[in-house]
């Protein structure tokens, strides 16, 4: 761990706090969005937590989550249109909160934090598994196919955790618009794994015969 990595880190965690902050409680014209504050705590303690054993135990991994930059030209509009998603995914329920549109009813928040928990687990697991995983779309040096663990069960147990945490999120903020705006996010990533895909089956040693051994990409028994 080193003082630059840390106070790189600290500061884009702050920056994140801080975006998403305001893109919720400005709309929302009010501090008391509740389900604002539901969200914040479920998305960000989790967070600092990974984030925090990353930089005592794989501060390398840290480092490429913080600084990967996509660089095809294909996979930087995924990256925009998924921006996209998230802006005004997150302006819409403040915005309901301030002019009383139809907000979900409690239980259905509580059990969206759940799931997005659990979507949040399966993300550290993969994180703990897959040493060479990337923000971008790369094969890197000397890496090999990981196929145990979740990786044994789908090709990309990341983008099963993502899914999951990011169609839970409008739930927890209790906005049926905003879950109309994040169901674009299933979309958006078959787009990005089929990329991936052909690169990996190019460039990486053994990805076509894993690709065989492991049918399933996302969803098991489903695609």
């Amino acid at each position: 761990m080193t003082k630059k990595l840390f106070f790189s880190a600290l500061v884009k965690f702050s920056l994140g706090i801080l975006l998403v902050g305001i893109l919720i409680f400005l709309p929302a014209g009010s501090l008391s969005f509740v389900n604002g504050w539901i969200f914040m705590g479920v998305l960000f303690i989790p967070i600092f937590l990974v984030g925090v054993l990353l930089m005592l135990k794989n501060p390398a991994l840290l480092q490429k989550r913080l600084d990967a930059k996509e660089s095809q030209k294909e996979q930087n509009l995924v990256i925009k249109l998924s921006g996209l998603m998230f802006i005004i995914g997150f302006v819409l329920p403040g915005l309901g909160y301030r002019f009383g549109w139809y907000t979900l009813p409690y239980p259905v928040t509580l059990t969206a934090s759940a799931i997005f928990l659990i979507g949040y687990c399966l993300f550290a697991e993969v994180l703990r598994e897959n040493t060479y995983l990337s923000r971008t779309i790369e094969v890197q040096e000397n890496q090999t196919v990981i196929d145990t663990g979740l990786y044994g069960i789908v090709r990309h147990p990341m983008y099963t955790a993502t899914l999951l945490m990011f169609l839970s999120m409008p739930l927890i903020l209790g906005s049926l618009y905003s879950l109309a705006v994040f169901l674009a996010y299933p979309f958006i990533i078959v787009l990005r794994i089929k990329k991936e895909e052909e690169l990996l089956t190019k460039e990486l040693d053994g990805y076509q015969e894993y690709k065989q051994k492991v049918k399933y990409r996302l969803i098991p028994f489903v695609w």
